[in-house]
């Protein structure tokens, strides 16, 4: 850190910070007697808190967003240089990093055609949600409406994402929720035996054939969606077992179901593609992207649609309702397309695709290291530099870990000055899973890093 901050300084942001700001995910009882932390810089990989420790951040700004590193003064002067010219404009009308952006994004989303912008990945959801609404309301008198969604999955915070929302700790105390969302069964290989039923060969297939149960069971001319992540997140980073996406891609087409990828965390490099969906062949009809997709570095969501779902909204026609009438108000600012173009030259330029399979099957490697070594891991999964190890008491019965227990793990290498992430308060009974996505530059350097706290935690915490 570069002390431009006095102690003076530090001490009166700390004190603003205590009484004024609304943390989120946070209980403030605490800082009634502790100080809150405050990252004061970032750099790299590594950021320092207002006490001067530095840290290795292993979750890219602990929500999986900040893929390119800190400090990079190449998209702060290219967000500098656009807000000079033109900072805001509604997004009816057009602006020129929006539209060279979008065409770079679709020249690396074949099949995909429109990019509609917007501020956050919980807006983008939304977007999507409406599209599927509006759409029935417009071809099927509103009975092909419902949308499904995935246990364990997690779409955003408002109340129609919550809606969607397959993490009931998350979702507790915010009902009642919007009617028309569907759950469908988790693909989690590792707990398939949890699921009635659940073969030990061909479980992808199987998993995925339970979503053609749901759609069957609700009447397939009621269902209009389904919303997935390519990579289950914060639901316990569950990749998908093999066969499961053809299989999803089959049924959708079967019962003309849109298939909506939820591509907020996986999305722009961080399963070693441009996009998780990638990694699996299958051709989505809507794909919504956000923390990614500048790094952090401004406010910057996208829904892209095909053409044909596109076409829908675009119908001659006398009924001046039928066009898709929504707008969002930030998703006017040129920051986040301007910052969106420099992210990905820095993303081709650096080969930080390859760089991000390359370091991500080392640090699988290190992990199953690891579990080799610690009988608290009971599994370990993940696409890339997007990685978790699930903790057990008892391997041979997997019965999950205790959360508090996971917490402390978290909260040791803190102590050490690694930043790792964990499962917690989402899906009840299930949040003992360590989540680990640094940043597309990590090199081995950072990876032993990362291992060697995480071993060190694991010792003493279960000791």
């Amino acid at each position: 850190m570069d002390g431009t901050l006095s102690a003076n300084d530090i001490s009166h942001i700390v004190t603003a910070d205590r009484e004024h700001v609304w943390h989120h995910l946070s209980q403030h009882k605490p800082y009634e007697t502790t100080d809150p932390q405050i990252i004061i810089e970032g750099k790299g990989m590594r950021v320092w808190d207002q006490k001067g420790k530095e840290h290795l951040d292993a979750v890219s700004g602990a929500v999986w967003t900040v893929n390119v590193g800190y400090g990079r003064e190449s998209i702060a002067k290219a967000v500098y240089d656009q807000l000079i010219k033109l900072n805001y404009f509604a997004g009816a009308k057009g602006s020129v990093p929006g539209a060279i952006f979008a065409e770079k994004l679709i020249d690396k989303m074949p099949g995909m055609s429109r990019v509609y912008y917007c501020n956050s990945g919980s807006e983008a959801n939304e977007k999507a949600f409406k599209m599927v609404r509006q759409i029935a309301a417009k071809r099927y008198g509103g009975k092909k409406h419902k949308i499904l969604y995935r246990d364990r999955d997690y779409h955003g915070t408002t109340i129609g994402c919550l809606s969607a929302g397959g993490q009931d700790e998350r979702n507790a105390q915010y009902g009642p929720f919007a009617p028309g969302f569907v759950r469908v069964p988790h693909c989690l290989e590792y707990r398939a035996f949890e699921q009635e039923g659940a073969p030990i060969e061909h479980y992808g297939e199987w998993a995925a054939d339970q979503i053609e149960k749901v759609i069957l069971r609700e009447g397939p001319e009621t269902v209009g969606a389904l919303c997935l992540e390519p990579v289950t997140a914060g639901g316990g980073v569950i990749a998908p077992p093999e066969g499961y996406w053809p299989r999803v891609q089959e049924i959708c087409r079967k019962y003309d179901v849109l298939l909506h990828i939820d591509e907020v965390v996986c999305g722009v490099g961080r399963t070693g593609k441009w996009f998780g969906y990638q990694q699996y062949g299958v051709q989505p009809d809507m794909v919504t992207m956000a923390k990614g997709v500048a790094s952090g570095y401004a406010a910057i969501a996208c829904l892209v649609t095909t053409e044909g779902v596109f076409d829908m909204f675009k119908e001659d026609a006398a009924d001046p309702l039928d066009y898709f009438r929504d707008i969002s108000t930030f998703g006017g600012c040129t920051a986040g397309p301007a910052a969106a173009i420099e992210n990905m030259r820095i993303i081709e330029d650096e080969g930080l695709l390859d760089n991000t399979t390359n370091m991500g099957a080392y640090m699988m490697d290190q992990l199953h290291a690891l579990k080799d070594k610690h009988a608290v891991i009971g599994d370990v999964r993940g696409k890339g530099l997007f990685l978790g190890a699930e903790l057990v008491s008892d391997r041979d019965a997997k019965t999950p870990m205790d959360e508090k227990r996971v917490m402390a793990v978290t909260a040791d290498c803190m102590a050490q000055g690694v930043i790792i992430g964990a499962t917690n308060r989402s899906v009840p009974g299930y949040n003992n899973t360590l989540c680990f996505s640094p940043a597309l530059i990590a090199t081995k350097d950072d990876i032993d890093e990362i291992i060697t706290a995480v071993d060190s935690a694991l010792t003493r915490v279960f000791a």
